[in-house]
Parts: C-alpha cells; structure tokens; sequence
C-alpha cells in the first residue's frame, strides 16, 4: 500500500530535528538523487514502510486457507507461506539499509502524517508470517511462531502508542482528514490477539496459559476500542468531503482488517478455552461480519467509481488482500462454533477473492519493481485543501 501525496508536515512549532531534504521533490522518476551520504542510485530511499502489505497479504492467503471447510493442497499453502518468509526477511534487510543510507528520508517518514500510520504494518508481517507457520506445521512452526509473535506484539505495541502520540504531538492533522490508514497502527494488536491463542495450548497447562489467553483478550480490547474511535472519524470524512482521491480508494478495505480479526481472535480464543469465549464468539461474530459485508459492498462500489474513473495500480492494491484474509478467517470461526455452512460458504467464496486480489497485486507489483516504477523518486505537491463535495462528483 502506498501512502498518500498529500501532507501538511510537522507542526511549525515543533520542527524535525535536521533540515528539510531539497531533493525529495528533485529527483526525476527513475532518476538519481543526492541520498543522505551522497550521489547514490536512489533504489531504497523512497522504500517506506508500506512494503510490509505485500508480506502480510501473500501469509494470510496460506493461513486462511488451512481454515477452510476444504483446504487447498498442504503443499501449495506451504508454498505462498514460504515465499511470505522470504519476501519478509529480503524486506527486514532493505529496510535496514534504508535507514543506514538514507536515515534523514525515514526520518521524514516518521515524521510525516500520511506514511507514519504504516509503521504498523511490520509488526502485521511479523505475526502474519509466524502465524501462518504454526497453523501450516512447518518445520520447527512452534519456536518460528512463538519467537515472531513476541517480537511482532512488541513492535505493534510500540506502533498503537506511537504513531498516535505522533500524531497528536508532532504532525499538524487538517481536520476532517482522516483516513483508513489511521487503522494499521492500532489494529496490530488485534492481530496479535488472533494469533496468540494457538500458541496456548504450547505452554504448561495453568497459570502460563491462561496468563497468555487473558493477555490476547486485552489487546483485542485494546485495539477494537481504539477502532471504534477512528471509525466514525474516517466515515465522517467519507460523508462530508466525498470519496477520498482516486490512489487511495483501495484504503477502504481497511476498514475490513479489525472487523474480520476481531472475530478471528474471539473465535481462535474459544478454541483454545472453549468455556470461556465460545458464545462470545458467536454472539460477537455473526454481527460483525454482517457489517463487514456491508462495508465490503459500500467500498467494492467505491472501487468500481474511481476504476471508471482512471484509477491506476499502486501498492494500495494489496489493501484488497490481508484485510479480506481476516474475513475469511472470521468467517470460518464462526462456522467452526456454529456447525452454519452458510458461514463455511461465505469463507470460500471470500477466500477465491483474496487469492484473485493476491495474484493481481503481486503480478502488478513485480512488474513495477522490474521496471522500477514502484521505487522512482516522486515529486511532492504541495498541500492542498480537502475536496469539497461539488468537485469530487
């Protein structure tokens, strides 16, 4: 997913530690720019942290689909899951040296309101991935997942505080701006909490187990609060100001990422401690995905205006993926509690749209990295006052 162009910067009184770059709207695309250390080829300095959906997105299709009435060959999940692996590790190191070679430019990301929200997608790719190699087994699937799901709660954790002090202390937000990205930071938990419960049953029985399933029922209320207050925000601006622009359309999946995660999370709890959360499960769940096949109406409808509108390829794409892997997930929780094969149904039927959104956005994402489209230098536009109504129809 790629952030959006526009951006109103730091607050004047609180400006970033080092001077602005001259050359962040210099570079011609495919070009060379001056980098933090020198003349280099600009290959990793417009590498932002939205790099980490493609992760997320590729795990979810080998996770959700050992969730389904009838999976697809082990082989073939396995497959996609290792190639998560890889793709996450080959993005740990680039990011690494994004900051070691152009750390002024992650600097600016940080700093800046419109990409610092994707700072929670690494701790998503982390759980994601560790979270796909215990339900697939894979070789030593309990030591990869325990270890990825302590380091990606950690970071999500770091990113729910973080961004939002950012946010409140350090960027200058124009009202009525909000944005579906506004959710990544604070959905990691969630994530975390769907992906902790079958670790549980790893731990001695007791106190070590129950201590981690109460741990993942408080960051499911602790993200699922803090998306109920953004919500609102991003429908308020929906309504008020029109469509959001034409790149970021695909951003409205978003919305679907806490809605299927946190009926996920209830669900994967009630496997593990089936007396404790299995009617929350159900009494939670069903409601839930109902609204989010509404919203996945309202945004497929929003997709449909801003394709007959020339909307283009972007990395916004993989929004269509991991956010629609966590509905099929939920949607086959509550057909494992509820025995409902309309549930079951629902589950495949979304499951063949994430494997058609996957391949879509990883066939267009490779060709833009060959071409070098997806990394080219891009000019910044000046900051611009929100759409009104009249000009966005």
């Amino acid at each position: 997913m790629t952030a959006p162009v526009r951006t109103t910067g730091v607050r004047p009184a609180d400006p970033p530690a080092t001077a602005p770059d001259p050359h962040i709207a210099a570079g011609p695309p495919g070009g060379t720019a001056a980098t933090d250390t020198g003349a280099r080829p600009a290959r990793l300095r417009e590498l932002g942290p939205n790099w980490y959906a493609a992760v997320m997105g590729t795990a979810v299709v080998a996770t959700a689909g050992t969730t389904l009435p009838e999976h697809p060959p082990h082989a073939a999940l396995a497959g996609v899951w290792a190639l998560a692996a890889v793709a996450l590790v080959v993005l740990l190191a680039a990011r690494a040296g994004h900051w070691l070679r152009h750390r002024h430019r992650a600097r600016e990301q940080l700093l800046d309101p419109a990409v610092a929200p994707f700072q929670g997608c690494l701790a998503m790719a982390l759980l994601a991935v560790g979270g796909g190699a215990t339900a697939l087994k894979v070789p030593g699937a309990v030591a990869i997942g325990a270890a990825l799901w302590v380091a990606g709660t950690a970071v999500g954790l770091v990113a729910a505080v973080g961004v939002p002090y950012l946010m409140i202390a350090r960027h200058d937000v124009a009202p009525g701006s909000a944005s579906p990205v506004w959710l990544l930071p604070v959905v990691a938990p969630m994530v975390s909490a769907a992906l902790g419960p079958p670790l549980a049953a790893h731990l001695p029985a007791g106190p070590p187990g129950q201590a981690l399933l109460l741990g993942c029922f408080a960051l499911f209320g602790m993200s699922l609060l803090a998306t109920l207050l953004i919500l609102p925000l991003v429908l308020s601006r929906l309504v008020h100001h029109g469509p959001l622009p034409l790149p970021m359309t695909p951003t409205l999946f978003l919305v679907l990422g806490p809605l299927g995660q946190s009926t996920t999370a209830l669900g994967n709890l009630a496997d593990a401690a089936p007396g404790d959360f299995a009617s929350l499960s159900v009494l939670y769940g069903v409601p839930v995905l109902g609204f989010a096949l509404l919203w996945l109406a309202l945004s497929a409808a929003l997709v449909g205006r801003a394709a007959r509108r020339g909307m283009g390829f972007s990395l916004t794409w993989w929004a269509f993926t991991f956010p629609v892997g966590t509905c099929v997930t939920g949607a086959a929780a509550v057909w494992r509690h509820t025995g409902a094969e309309a549930f079951g149904w629902l589950a495949v039927v979304l499951y063949v749209l994430l494997v058609a959104a996957w391949a879509t956005a990883a066939v267009r994402t490779v060709a833009g990295l060959v071409s070098g489209a997806l990394l080219a230098p891009r000019r910044r536009a000046p900051a611009e006052p929100l759409p009104t109504r009249a000009r966005t129809r």
